[in-house]
C-alpha cells in the first residue's frame, strides 16, 4: 500500500495534499463533505493583523479553463482566528498552516508574533496576492524587496516559515534564492496570475480593481514550469500549486521536484476534489509499484 507521507521543513504531512489558502476558508464548510483528517493540511484563508472587509463585488467570474477572483483578503483578523477558528481546527486531525498577509513588513511581523505560541504548524507568508492595492504582491515582484520582508519576518517567526511566491516575479529562480537566503524554510508557488475580464454589456472591466487573479487548469503548465525552476534554484522544499485538479496533475508536480502540492480552484468545482486526488495518487503508486513519493520526487529531472 502506498505511503503518501511527506515532510516539509520538519512538519510531517500524512499525504501531500494541502488546501490552498483562499479556497478553503478555515475548513468548516468542507468538513460537511468529508473529514479534514483526509488531507495533509490546510493553508487557512489569508489573515491580517486587523479584520479586513475585502473588495466590493463583483469578486468572481468564470473563464475558459479557470476562474478570476478579486476577493481581496477578506478575513476576521488574527485575534479572531486564534480565539474562534484555531481551537476547532486543532481537533480536525490535519496540519494547520496560517497564511499571513499585510500592508507592510511590520504588519506581517506583528501577525506572526501573535501566532508564535499557538498550535499552528507552519506560517505561509503571502507576498503574492494580486488583489490588494497595498502590500501583497508589492513584495513579490523584485527579489531584493522579497528578501527584505522575509528577513524581517524570519526574525519574528518561531514557526517553520514557507513563503508564497507570485508568478509575476521578475525572475523566478532569483526570487527563490533571495527568500531562501533570507531564511525561508520552504517555498510555495504559484499564487494566481494577474488577469482581466471585460463586461461587454456594461463596456467596462468586470472588477473594480480592473485586474484579478486567474487560477484553474489554464495556469497549470505555466505553474509547473515555475515549480521546475524553483526546485532547480534552491535547497529547501518547494510546494507546488496552480491548476491541480487530478491525481495525475499532482504527480506531475512531484515528478518535477515538488515536495507537496496545494489544491485551490478545483475545490470550488468539486468540494471533494482533494479527497479524490489523494486516492488517485495512491492508486497510481500502487499500480506502478511505487511505495513512497520519495521514489519519484524529481524523477523527471533526470532527463536534464
Amino acid at each position: 500500500m502506498a505511503d503518501l507521507r511527506v515532510n516539509v521543513a520538519g512538519v510531517e504531512f500524512q499525504n501531500p495534499l494541502i488546501a490552498a489558502s483562499g479556497t478553503f476558508g478555515f475548513g468548516h464548510e468542507y468538513n460537511e463533505f468529508y473529514p479534514l483528517s483526509a488531507l495533509g493540511g490546510i493553508s487557512c484563508k489569508g489573515i491580517t493583523i486587523k479584520e479586513r472587509p475585502g473588495n466590493p463585488p463583483p469578486r468572481v467570474t468564470e473563464t475558459p479553463g479557470g476562474m478570476l477572483n478579486a476577493v481581496g483578503l477578506q478575513n476576521p483578523g488574527v485575534d479572531h482566528f486564534i480565539e474562534h477558528d484555531l481551537p476547532w481546527l486543532s481537533h480536525q486531525g490535519t496540519k494547520i498552516i496560517a497564511n499571513v498577509a499585510g500592508n507592510a513588513p511590520e504588519d506581517y511581523c506583528a501577525t506572526v508574533e501573535k501566532l508564535n505560541d499557538t498550535c499552528v504548524d507552519m506560517v505561509e507568508l503571502n507576498i503574492s496576492c494580486p488583489n490588494v492595492k497595498v502590500g501583497g504582491m508589492a513584495y513579490g515582484v523584485k527579489a531584493e524587496a522579497a528578501g527584505e520582508v522575509v528577513r524581517m519576518v524570519r526574525a519574528a517567526c518561531k514557526k517553520p516559515l514557507m513563503v508564497k511566491l507570485s508568478p509575476q516575479a521578475e525572475n523566478i529562480p532569483e526570487m527563490c534564492k533571495a527568500v531562501e537566503a533570507a531564511g525561508a524554510d520552504a517555498i510555495s508557488l504559484t499564487n494566481t496570475f494577474q488577469a482581466c475580464a471585460i463586461d461587454l454589456e456594461k463596456r467596462k472591466p468586470v472588477f473594480n480593481n480592473i485586474f484579478a487573479g486567474l487560477s484553474g487548469p489554464a495556469v497549470r503548465p505555466i505553474a509547473l514550469r515555475m515549480v521546475w525552476q524553483a526546485v532547480g534554484a534552491v535547497n529547501i522544499p518547494v510546494v507546488g500549486l496552480g491548476g491541480i485538479a487530478t491525481g495525475r496533475d499532482a504527480l506531475e508536480f512531484i515528478m518535477a521536484g515538488a515536495t507537496a502540492v496545494q489544491v485551490g480552484a478545483a475545490n470550488f468545482a468539486n468540494p471533494r476534489a482533494m479527497e479524490t486526488i489523494a486516492d488517485e495518487v495512491a492508486q497510481w503508486m500502487d499500480t506502478h509499484g511505487v511505495k513512497t513519493l520519495e521514489e519519484i520526487r524529481g524523477c523527471a529531472r533526470n532527463a536534464e
